[in-house]
């Protein structure tokens, strides 16, 4: 049973609910009323007093009218996450949510801005993914860096690269640390999004993320199920994928020594994190399974698992398409930061979140980086000494 439009909408409780992780139960405890009360809600076959209401925007942290029945974005493809532990199950039911209020914002800004059309390669792939193998994987890398015209060395901006041709990337706030990453194929845009964790300090780790769920969007577009039968299976691939297409073999195997030392140095040239270095080599077979076991322990014993060499001194690569639209149309008076927290019925807090622009909007007016409109008052007398100043400049 659906809302009627204009009419407190079940489906939003639901949605506001599942972004903030909390259960029916937690919900009705806060309100003071049942749990059979919130699924009633929630399913719309009762409406809830103003009071209730009032409670449930207040708990959930948006504002009142986001419970108002309205069409609202949705996920329509299969949305790849990293991973699908039972714990992280309401985590990823938070991300999902939050990532559908950034598909609200993506929609509202092609109202007014061209996006780049997508222009991503469509290969064809076996339906079943175990039917794939480490050859194919490795030629379809190939294959996409030809068809977006580069050569067979390193990448200057995987998220730039990305952004031009067609997908939409944001760094987002995890609530989790087992979320990493995540992306889906809208496949009523066409459109691929990847959302990539904003808690990623690391510029290497987050091109491989980047990469990672490229790989997901050129191999398993058409995927239906992420059973657990084939989960692990899709995983493997994508991490394959981006190792080849971040290192080709042509290249990086006619380079590459294989000591930790050499591989720092490759990684300045590269952007791609050490450890990806040494599953690239196995996965070429440049090294041994022995000696890439003593590289990854080398590799512990110095403490590089969490932090390598150069980690701190490498940008992390920062999505630009949705702030530079957002900068185009406040600057030029289109639309004002207001009109967008109607329009998403979210609080500045969640639409930063979501658009992973975090201070944007709350930044000061003395900040030079606030896109804003400097008007000059046409009927203000000017000063003698700007006059002189004016008279001396035309001389």
């Amino acid at each position: 049973m659906m809302a009627e439009k204009g009419g407190f909408s079940g489906e939003r409780l639901v949605e506001a609910r599942e972004a903030r992780g909390i259960s029916r139960t937690e919900l009705a405890q806060c309100l003071g009323v049942s749990k059979q009360a919130i699924s009633q809600y929630e399913k719309n076959q009762r409406s809830p007093s103003g009071e209730v209401m009032f409670g449930m925007a207040r708990n959930l942290g948006v504002p009142l009218h986001f419970f108002m029945a309205r069409e609202s974005a949705r996920v329509t493809g299969t949305v790849f996450f990293r991973s699908m532990a039972a714990a992280t199950k309401r985590a990823r039911e938070s991300a999902k949510r939050k990532y559908v209020w950034a598909k609200e914002l993506v929609r509202y800004l092609r109202e007014f801005v061209e996006f780049p059309q997508v222009n991503f390669p469509s290969f064809s792939i076996p339906a079943d993914p175990a039917a794939l193998s480490d050859e194919d994987i490795e030629r379809i890398a190939t294959d996409t860096r030809r068809f977006w015209g580069l050569g067979d060395g390193p990448i200057s901006n995987v998220t730039w690269l990305l952004e031009n041709n067609g997908a939409i990337v944001i760094r987002q706030s995890f609530d989790v640390k087992t979320l990493d990453a995540f992306s889906e194929w809208d496949k009523e845009e066409q459109t691929p999004y990847l959302i990539l964790g904003a808690g990623k300090t690391s510029a290497a780790r987050s091109r491989l993320d980047a990469t990672h769920e490229l790989g997901h969007m050129i191999l398993h577009r058409h995927a239906k199920s992420l059973g657990s039968a084939v989960f692990r299976l899709l995983e493997d691939q994508a991490y394959r994928f981006a190792g080849a297409f971040l290192l080709p073999a042509s290249t990086f195997q006619a380079e590459v020594v294989p000591t930790l030392r050499s591989l720092v140095l490759a990684k300045a040239k590269w952007r791609v994190s050490v450890g990806a270095m040494i599953k690239r080599m196995a996965h070429l077979r440049l090294i041994s399974p022995g000696r890439e076991q003593r590289l990854f322990a080398n590799l512990s014993r110095r403490g590089w698992r969490t932090r390598e060499p150069l980690d701190d001194e490498l940008d992390v690569e920062e999505p630009r398409l949705i702030k530079r639209s957002l900068d185009l149309l406040i600057a030029n008076g289109i639309i004002r930061p207001d009109d967008l927290k109607a329009r998403l019925a979210l609080y500045v807090a969640d639409v930063e979140n979501v658009t992973g622009l975090t201070g944007y909007f709350t930044k000061g007016p003395e900040d030079p980086e606030f896109p804003r409109i400097i008007r000059f008052d046409q009927t203000a007398k000017t000063p003698e000494s700007e006059r002189e100043e004016t008279r001396t400049g035309e001389d």
